[in-house]
């Protein structure tokens, strides 16, 4: 991320983040490469903003729900297919999808083509969870739901155990 100098931005305090289009970190996760464009540093970690790009075909995590954060999700390209408990969405460019906490929720990308969106993360806490995917895959670990849910309970995230688990679509799970 670059900062702007406080010479260049006279009212700012603190000093504000600018992201090119080439900057930003890059968290590679699979077949999903995101661009973490705000890590809560500039915001008192109230907000992070991640662009991701979903290869074709590619599952989401399972499906699980926040207990301590809303999660945003703007369709930039391509399309989402959301799955929110039983409901699946299927999410075009200009779509913006809101998760509040509690609210079970997983995305997928099901088509042929790349689909890019911008996520939001409130507070910017959870985007610690994709650095710690990113070097659990890097230590030779594969990541089944199983890693990722492993992985997700440090943000006091929690599989949905009650609905569907993966990014498949819905189903239940047997009792």
């Amino acid at each position: 991320m670059t900062r702007i100098p406080e010479a260049t931005a006279p009212n700012a305090d603190p000093p504000v983040s600018v992201v090119g289009p080439n900057d930003g970190e890059t968290i590679l996760l699979g077949a999903t490469r995101m661009r973490v464009l705000e890590d809560g540093g500039t915001t008192g970690h109230r907000l992070g903003i991640a662009e991701s790009v979903l290869a074709p075909h590619t599952p989401g995590p399972p499906q699980h729900r926040h207990a301590q954060h809303d999660e945003g999700f703007y369709v930039v390209s391509g399309t989402v297919r959301f799955t929110v408990g039983e409901d699946e969405y299927d999410a075009t460019p200009g779509t913006l999808v809101m998760v509040p906490p509690r609210a079970p929720h997983t995305f997928a990308n099901v088509t042929d083509q790349p689909a890019v969106m911008l996520s939001t993360f409130t507070p910017a806490r959870y985007v610690r969870y994709f650095r710690d995917l990113q070097a659990l895959m890097a230590g030779g670990l594969e990541l089944t739901p199983e890693a990722n849910v492993r992985a997700m309970r440090p943000y006091a995230t929690e599989p949905a155990t009650d609905v569907a688990v993966d990014g498949a679509g819905p189903r239940q799970e047997d009792a």
